[in-house]
């Protein structure tokens, strides 16, 4: 197996601190400059949309898959000095497979259109910005006739834009193009193993799945009021703070807590038909982003199984970050203290004692980060088909479900999710640079705020 340079437990945002990179994620695109084709005819060519710490990352692990030729030829970015500090560290790390001259670095809200076109057919576009971009950039990668597209997860966080990727997909499917999803865990192969053991019955009956993942507050999740001085422009503002405000990420809840919600859904091989959700904001101080700082879900799948969800971002309270699963005949531990390793076992009872392991994966494991993408590319290589899209759009609903359940403070069902009207940022593909943000504060430089049973029906 192939394994990235860096050390097993680089991660992408790892990975970017480490180049000097911010690890915030914008929204793309650029200046009109005409097409250049940089690379060799055999050479499997690249471009990142969004060059935060994601997209850096996402770069890198393509960069490192053996085998024939891989090479970066067009970025894309909102900001300048985000898209120049990634191409910096990118280059140093892989001097010789980045061709990327300033006629193919593209800055502004069309940038992603001049990344996609100076690709080739079978290129691949990697789509790294804030999640409520996914479908103007899949839509126009599909226009286009490009065959593949990596897009970071989540890939929806509303009912209206997954309603939308399912549509936009059912074209891509028709017309070939092979679509990978950031949910890098479904490749683990420790999760893998440990899916195929719990499916084929060595946990028995499925009793219970509990999630956690508590945490101090961390990348853009609490933001203060807006510096005129320091952020002059409100829009290029809020995607730097982008997991502060619920139109660009869905949130803390959606842009962090799909791995280990899509892991509870794995292990049941099904996916929930309700959510209970609550939450609430603590000693907020100055912050004044959109996100609750606690959230406690009560998922339903449909034979009644319960999915137990928590999370936080709180500083000094305790941290936890994990799944498990408890059967008839054991617990099962799916994740252990984060994406990677994994660290996945099976014990003989309810807890968890060195003496009672069955099984355990053996260590080290195989960097998931890399193994995305070293299947991405077999398959281009092989040119089979390829598709994440539908799974992952129902693994952005339901983590939006329990998001939804607890800003509201009603009991939400998957359809209820899958058909709500409100949308966050419908004219999003008209963003500009000097037009209005899709929220903006009052007076005090505060913004809105999901206020449960009071709002019961807001656009949370």
């Amino acid at each position: 197996m192939n394994h990235s340079p860096f050390s097993q437990d680089t991660t992408r945002r790892r990975f970017i601190r480490a180049t000097g990179t911010a690890a915030a994620v914008s929204a793309l695109a650029g200046v009109k400059i005409p097409f250049v084709h940089a690379a060799e005819d055999n050479t499997q060519q690249l471009a990142v949309i969004g060059c935060g710490g994601r997209g850096t990352g996402a770069v890198a692990n393509a960069l490192t898959v053996t085998g024939p030729p891989i090479k970066l030829v067009a970025m894309a970015d909102v900001s300048e000095s985000k898209l120049k500090s990634s191409l910096n560290g990118i280059s140093t790390k892989y001097p010789t497979q980045v061709d990327v001259p300033e006629d193919r670095q593209f800055i502004g809200f069309d940038a992603y259109k001049h990344a996609i076109d100076a690709l080739p057919k079978n290129g691949i576009a990697i789509f790294s910005t804030p999640p409520a971009f996914r479908w103007v950039f899949f839509q126009y990668a599909i226009e286009k006739g490009l065959k593949n597209v990596f897009m970071e997860k989540p890939i929806c966080t509303d009912g209206p834009t997954a309603r939308r990727m399912l549509a936009l997909n059912e074209e891509a499917k028709a017309a070939g193009m092979r679509v990978a999803v950031g949910l890098m865990v479904r490749h683990c192969k420790a999760r893998k193993e440990l899916a195929s053991r719990i499916h084929q019955g060595e946990l028995g009956d499925i009793l219970l799945v509990r999630a956690y993942r508590q945490q101090g507050p961390v990348a853009s999740f609490r933001t203060k009021k807006r510096d005129p001085e320091k952020d002059p422009n409100e829009v290029l503002f809020q995607l730097k703070n982008f997991h502060s405000f619920l139109w660009a990420s869905g949130g803390a809840f959606s842009d962090y807590n799909i791995h280990n919600i899509d892991e509870a859904c794995w292990v049941k091989n099904d996916w929930p038909i309700e959510a209970r959700g609550s939450g609430g904001r603590h000693y907020r101080d100055e912050w004044v982003d959109q996100n609750f700082d606690t959230y406690t879900v009560e998922y339903t799948f449909p034979d009644g199984t319960k999915l137990m969800w928590q999370s936080g971002n709180m500083q000094g309270t305790q941290t936890q970050f994990m799944t498990h699963a408890h059967g008839t005949k054991g617990l099962a531990i799916f994740s252990t203290a984060g994406h990677f390793p994994a660290k996945s076992r099976i014990f003989k009872d309810q807890a968890i004692k060195s003496e009672d392991v069955l099984w355990s994966f053996p260590q080290p494991e195989p960097n998931p980060y890399q193994l995305e993408w070293d299947d991405f590319l077999e398959a281009i290589r092989a040119d089979e088909p390829y598709n994440e899209v539908e799974r992952s759009v129902k693994a952005s609903l339901v983590t939006a479900m329990g998001r939804l359940s607890s800003h509201t403070g009603q009991t939400i069902t998957y359809d209820d999710a899958l058909n709500w009207k409100s949308e966050f940022a419908p004219e999003v593909d008209k963003l500009s640079m000097d037009g209005p943000a899709p929220v903006m504060p009052d007076p005090e430089g505060k913004y809105p705020v999901p206020q449960p049973g009071f709002k019961k029906n807001a656009e949370y």
